[in-house]
């Protein structure tokens, strides 16, 4: 079968890791690649660039780097690059198609696809998937906002085979196909510093079910309204999640365990304190990757082993070590203020948090009442450019119990300062509920440095 981009003129903007990926493997399969980049050429990662030349692919970077994009006969963009940018529309108005690395791998992948998306949870129920069919003797691939861009390995991939996919907003907001089994987990509001409205965000998430048929399969947390919803916008057989309903079919808590109920099978999988994974939150997450699993065939003996062995993921609520009876907690990925409320209602000892960063547009106001009303916060460190805007919200929502204290200085100081207030048996925990970019160069550098400090100590 002819490779249906070979020969064509392909733009792929935006050279971040999908955007490397796309234009080699496109490149590598027979398209003439031009890569499009706002950075300078001399800003490029400049392997990357002799590796690209070597396959043929050309360089319009700086200024001019959206110019004449109705040249082309595609144009991949990346995540982070709107697809209703003026260039990229005018291009499309000629005649261009517009498309993604994600949309490409959805339309020439021939193995089963199970996609997860939420604003929080979606690297660790996808991981927790991919390890549960693993268990099972199942070929299983991880890709997507995960890390790894799925069309590095899609030659691997074969019929029969499954590819679970971590999606964002961003790669689903113009995606024109669903997964087989897609899994919505809790959905609130994000990226407000990206799109225009918490409807645009919704909508784009819409798009992991949309295209849906009756052969497939949404999971759903049925606990949060936001998600509910996503069961009126797909022909899939719906399979529910919840920690406190039970539905038919579904996964959910009861008496401090975790159940499913398949066809017309009534079966326990496993006590909740078995679970290695901490907080209540990860509880909605194992239920969903129960649920996936459970489609696909996954025995309840095998799917407790994993959640028995499972640890977690770096720089999500992963402990770093025990010092001078003090525990240590990296959440860096919190980049939420729902993601920093799930990790303050993880924990039942005394405990300080390290709040703040760069901002996203999100409203503080419940992460304002959670650190007012939270009885086992002592202590609120505040730091970065959202320092003011989350002391407002905490104290409109009170007088809080926990004492609120400027984080300043460098962030070795910070980590210290939050350390040395903390009481013996307590918890010191990195979780910022913002982005970083006023003090890092993203979460993993910042969740990076917090273990580098403590691990010092």
């Amino acid at each position: 079968m002819k490779f249906k981009y070979a020969g064509k003129k392909i733009a792929v903007v935006g050279l971040g890791i999908e955007g490397i990926s796309s234009a080699r493997y496109l490149a590598e399969h027979g398209a003439k690649i031009s890569v499009r980049d706002q950075k300078e050429l001399a800003e490029l990662p400049q392997e990357t660039v002799k590796e690209l030349k070597r396959l043929g692919v050309e360089f319009e970077t700086g200024k001019k780097y959206l110019e004449n994009l109705s040249d082309f006969d595609f144009i991949v963009r990346a995540p982070g690059i709107r697809p209703d940018l003026p260039p990229l529309k005018n291009a499309v108005n000629r005649g261009s198609t517009l498309t993604s690395h994600t949309q490409i791998f959805f339309d020439l992948c021939q193995s089963n696809i199970i996609g997860v998306t939420g604003t929080k949870g979606k690297g660790t129920t996808s991981t927790l998937i991919k390890l549960m069919l693993e268990a099972a003797g199942k070929k299983a691939f991880l890709g997507g906002n995960i890390g790894e861009p799925p069309l590095d390995f899609l030659d691997e991939t074969k019929p029969g085979n499954w590819v679970i996919l971590e999606l964002s907003s961003f790669q689903l907001i113009d995606l024109q196909t669903s997964p087989h089994i897609a899994v919505v987990l809790m959905v609130t509001s994000e990226h407000l510093d990206w799109h225009t409205s918490t409807n645009e965000y919704q909508q784009a998430k819409y798009n992991i079910v949309s295209h849906q048929t009756e052969r497939d399969f949404a999971v759903i947390n049925t606990d949060y309204r936001n998600s509910v919803v996503f069961a009126k916008e797909t022909k899939a057989e719906k399979v529910w999640v919840s920690l406190t309903s039970e539905e038919d079919p579904g996964v959910f808590v009861k008496d401090d365990k975790i159940w499913r109920w398949f066809k017309g099978k009534y079966e326990e999988v496993i006590n909740t304190n078995e679970v290695r994974l901490p907080g209540q939150h990860n509880l909605e997450n194992a239920c969903a990757a129960v649920a996936a699993a459970s489609i696909v065939g996954v025995s309840a003996a095998v799917i407790r082993n994993t959640l028995k062995e499972f640890p977690g993921l770096e720089h999500r609520l992963e402990l770093v070590r025990e010092w001078k009876d003090k525990i240590f907690y990296n959440d860096s990925f919190s980049t939420t203020p729902e993601t920093a409320i799930a990790a303050l209602r993880s924990f039942t000892k005394p405990m300080s948090v390290i709040l703040g960063g760069s901002s996203k547009n999100s409203d503080y106001t419940e992460l304002g009442t959670e650190v007012v009303n939270n009885p086992h916060l002592v202590n609120a460190v505040l730091i970065g450019k959202t320092a003011g805007e989350i002391r407002k919200a905490i104290k409109q929502a009170g007088k809080p119990k926990a004492k609120l204290i400027n984080g300043k200085g460098k962030f070795e100081e910070i980590v210290k300062l939050a350390t040395q207030v903390t009481p013996k048996g307590g918890i010191v925990l990195l979780s910022p509920a913002c982005a970083s970019f006023d003090m890092f160069e993203n979460y993993k550098q910042r969740g990076l440095e917090f273990k580098k400090i403590v691990n010092n100590f």
